[in-house]
């Protein structure tokens, strides 16, 4: 096996874990700090391997590591008057991860928030699920601009089943928009009925008398004087309105005896005691024509709203708001008045971002004390953490090390490992990682 350099010479490595057999089996990787090559490599991350394994380097004085505690461990059990650095970028994702498993937890899936902007009417027309060739060709042409499945259910007020199903729909075979039987039956009538007032307006023209029109159209003398008239209208006057029937002067007491949780027999006999003389049933259809019209009235009245996705907000924990597409500047600002904490957090990543750059180790004292004020039990365990490596990252942000090199490394492994197709015990990976590194110090 090579040895690529002398031993007692390595005085600041950083040490990483990687896979050997994902899930199954991993290995540790040390990189020094200071040439940037691969020094060594094991095949385990215990404890007491790792331990053992630093010991056999008797000059370390610097130990870049991620949080995690067994490699805390092997570095204290090895060189105790060590410096251990914790990896500024495993602090910053791991309260990112942390602020993230929050929002996911306490937050739904589609996020309500008051109306940013007025909603048009082409618009109004897409939310209604009764025009349903809209909508299809509406989810395939924004489909086609590259949106995803829940995002075009965002913009149509739907739910990514429903936009999948839609999809599932060639452009071709989109269905026409079919009106409701009765609408269809009024529209044929009134068709029907305009043609015979335009025939027996023609053949009066003609000069036939209104008599001999009647009967060549088998109507009675009073229907074609009607169709004569220029004032008269195919559609009937009552149509679409209301006639007041049995229950009219009863609809008010009906409503007041539903509301109080009488059922529809008892309500009845009430009423038959006044002089109702319908049926039940029409109890029963008239509170049901009646709680839908109270629906539509509410849907009428309440203040409009639309929806954001859950996945925007935590986006916004890694990324700018102009970096987010699925969210406007507005959308963001209804969404932190509506939920402060949002605004509070996203503050808390910020400055723990700011002061693991400072190079000031006392201010991270004063950002755990206003983060320890948070109830979420995922800051809190994050929190915990950092407590009890305080010393490794204070020493993360006093100094300029980091683990940057030991992720690169594992990166150069994998591709090695690939090259080789799995066909590979750890000593060949050990002897190819470690020749590759000889030979690119003797020739470069």
């Amino acid at each position: 096996m090579p040895a690529i350099v002398d031993k007692s010479s390595v005085t600041k490595v950083c040490v990483d874990d990687f896979a050997l057999r994902k899930r199954f089996s991993y290995g540790t990787v040390m990189v020094d700090l200071e040439s940037h090559r691969i020094i060594d490599l094991i095949s385990s991350r215990e404890t007491t391997d790792v331990a053992n394994w630093l010991a056999i380097f008797p000059n370390i004085q610097v130990i870049s590591r991620d949080g995690a505690a067994t490699y805390s461990s092997a570095a204290t059990g090895s060189h105790p008057e060590a410096i251990q650095v914790s990896d500024r970028f495993h602090l910053i994702k791991g309260l990112s991860e942390a602020i993230n498993k929050y929002i996911i937890r306490e937050f739904p899936a589609r996020i309500e928030i008051p109306l940013t902007e007025e909603v048009s009417e082409e618009r109004k027309a897409l939310y209604n699920t009764a025009n349903r060739p809209l909508r299809i060709r509406y989810a395939h042409q924004k489909k086609k601009e590259g949106l995803t499945v829940s995002d075009i259910a965002l913009l149509m007020h739907s739910c990514p089943t429903t936009v999948r199903k839609y999809l599932a729909i060639p452009e071709d075979e989109i269905p026409e928009n079919k009106a409701i039987s009765r609408e269809q039956q009024h529209q044929l009538a009134m068709r029907q009925k305009q043609c015979e007032v335009d025939e027996a307006r023609k053949l009066a023209k003609a000069g036939y008398p209104i008599e001999q029109i009647a009967t060549m159209m088998h109507h009675t003398r009073k229907t074609i004087q009607n169709y004569l008239d220029p004032g008269y209208s195919i559609t009937n006057g009552h149509y679409n309105g209301r006639i007041p029937g049995k229950l009219a002067p009863y609809e008010k007491e009906v409503i007041e005896l539903r509301s109080q949780g009488l059922t529809y027999p008892k309500i009845h006999n009430i009423l038959c005691g006044k002089g109702y003389t319908g049926s039940v049933a029409s109890l029963r259809m008239f509170m049901q024509k009646e709680r839908t019209r109270m629906q539509e009235q509410e849907e009428q009245n309440k203040p409009q709203s639309e929806f954001i996705q859950r996945k925007s907000l935590c986006q916004l924990i890694y990324k700018k708001l102009e970096d987010v597409a699925t969210i406007t500047e507005d959308q963001y600002e209804q969404a932190l008045e509506r939920y402060p904490l949002l605004s509070q957090l996203y503050t808390l990543v910020k400055e723990f971002h700011t002061v693991m750059f400072s190079q000031k180790p006392e201010k991270l004292d004063l950002w755990i004390k206003s983060a320890k004020k948070y109830d979420i039990p995922e800051l809190q365990s994050f929190m915990e953490g950092i407590c009890n490596d305080i010393e490794a990252v204070k020493n993360g942000i006093a100094y300029s090390y980091n683990n940057g090199l030991a992720e690169g490394s594992v990166n150069k492994i994998k591709v090695i490992k690939r090259i080789m197709y799995g066909r590979n015990s750890f000593t060949l990976l050990k002897a190819k990682v470690l020749f590759h590194e000889l030979f690119y110090t003797e020739f470069n």
